[in-house]
């Protein structure tokens, strides 16, 4: 392991604040949040079978007691939680939505067991698709909504177990365990807040996601990050909500003109800024919407040189500059220069992308011109293409790609109903998580790609 990896893993504490201690929400009343969004429906249970680890607990050790917890660190020097820096890696973990199941898998990613699966939402929403994790772990979850009709939302749930309320005032938390125990809808007492949004099908749903990671004076994560998601309101414009990250409530909604392709919005980040990053499929444009006026910024997206124009995935670099996944093209826009790079790779699709701290930008390769299927590799610094595709044993169309703390790659395979991790240095698998259903996440699935931008590498 290279010496900024093993650095990355001390800044890394950040996004795994288990290692500072305390709550990340101090206003919680322990009013069920069921009761103020009017969702009451039941999580239809999937019987779709999986496939456990060895080591899987029980799966009805997912009762667990309000007092104690295996999820938090040492005490570390920040109040409330969110350290920036120092203290134990306590838990890393990777969010991956199983989109037709209507769940989300949370996976640590140094075993790869798969320690609890969560409804993401009534079923009229359905469809999860992107995860975006904040600086203290806790992830938010957007639906597209149902293939069949009908609006989607957004749903955020604890990573720590003191992070969750008990809201039947028994002394317990009843949370999920595992893969096989996922709790009906309504009664996972992690599950923290759900906010329906009035799309009008499955096309125009939630999708950009994606948290800001506000550092407080003290250089600690403030205690209540906000959290943008996006959507379609087909066929005039694109609709952007800033949420309260305790109560779920909206705090602030710019629209945007779009029209074109039926998808709209579909990947976002936030840079250090507080600035929201977000590519429209296909064909752009990408947008910036200020995080302090608000203002928005539309530039439009050139055809590659080489390739076919078919924007996907977006994430951002350490220097706050987006990249685009664009069929076989990786595509950079310079910020400071305002112009646009591509990195043709001589693959025919790429989806998610995700650069990590050693200035390598990764992309999911679902078909090679060359027959790889796995990831392909750009050099950020140099704009040069490391490697085309590098093939993945046991790959079969991979979707979304993340950062892992250590610095390991995973990437999610939608055919294969798998994850792999994946060395960054060797391209060997290490390990590969199934028992997933039909998983399908773009975004930022471990907090990686939020503390690259708000805590870059020194040096």
């Amino acid at each position: 392991m290279s010496n900024a990896r093993v650095r990355w893993v001390g800044l890394g504490a950040a996004l795994l604040v288990a290692a500072c201690g305390g709550g990340s929400e101090g206003e919680e009343t322990g009013v069920p949040p069921w009761t103020t969004t009017g969702l009451t429906s039941q999580l239809t249970q999937s019987t779709t079978n999986v496939t456990e680890g060895d080591d899987m607990a029980d799966e009805t050790a997912g009762k667990l007691d309000v007092g104690g917890t295996d999820l938090g660190g040492n005490g570390g020097d920040c109040p409330g939680g969110g350290g920036m820096m120092g203290g134990d890696v306590e838990f890393s973990y990777i969010w991956i939505a199983n989109s037709p199941q209507g769940t989300v898998s949370k996976i640590d990613t140094m075993s790869g067991i798969e320690v609890a699966r969560y409804a993401t939402g009534p079923a009229t929403q359905a469809e999860p698709s992107r995860t975006s994790v904040n600086l203290y772990g806790d992830v938010a979850v957007s639906n597209r909504g149902s293939q069949g009709g009908g609006g989607g939302g957004v749903t955020k749930i604890a990573a720590r177990l003191e992070d969750c309320t008990d809201l039947n005032g028994n002394g317990t938390i009843e949370t999920s365990s595992g893969p096989t125990d996922v709790l009906p809808w309504g009664t996972d007492e992690c599950v923290k807040w759900n906010l329906p949004i009035p799309s009008d099908s499955y096309e125009h749903g939630a999708r950009p996601t994606a948290w800001e990671g506000s550092i407080s004076q003290n250089g600690c994560a403030s205690p209540n990050p906000r959290l943008w998601v996006g959507w379609y309101d087909h066929p005039t414009q694109g609709v952007f909500h800033r949420i309260d990250g305790a109560s779920g409530t909206i705090q602030d909604t710019v629209n945007v003109p779009w029209n074109g392709l039926n998808y709209g919005p579909y990947g976002g980040a936030v840079n250090k800024e507080g600035d929201l990053w977000v590519i429209g499929w296909q064909l752009g444009p990408l947008i910036r919407i200020d995080g302090s006026t608000l203002a928005v910024q539309s530039v439009p997206m050139p055809s590659p040189p080489a390739d076919q124009q078919w924007s996907y995935g977006m994430s951002l670099d350490q220097y706050g500059n987006p990249w685009v996944a664009s069929a076989g093209a990786a595509a950079m826009y310079d910020v400071a220069a305002g112009q646009w790079q591509f990195i043709s790779t001589g693959n025919l699709s790429m989806r998610g992308v995700m650069v990590d701290v050693e200035d390598r930008a990764w992309f999911a390769v679902d078909y090679s011109g060359s027959g790889g299927c796995g990831l392909g590799l750009v050099d950020v610094a140099t704009k040069t293409l490391m490697a085309p595709a590098i093939t993945l044993p046991g790959c079969f169309t991979p979707v979304g790609v993340s950062i892992d703390v250590e610095g390991y790659v995973w990437v999610v395979d939608q055919a294969a109903n798998q994850a792999f991790k994946v060395d960054p240095d060797t391209y060997q698998v290490q390990l590969a998580v199934s028992g997933l259903v039909a998983p399908y996440t773009y975004s930022d699935m471990t907090g990686a790609g939020l503390n690259l931008v708000v805590n870059p590498p020194a040096g």
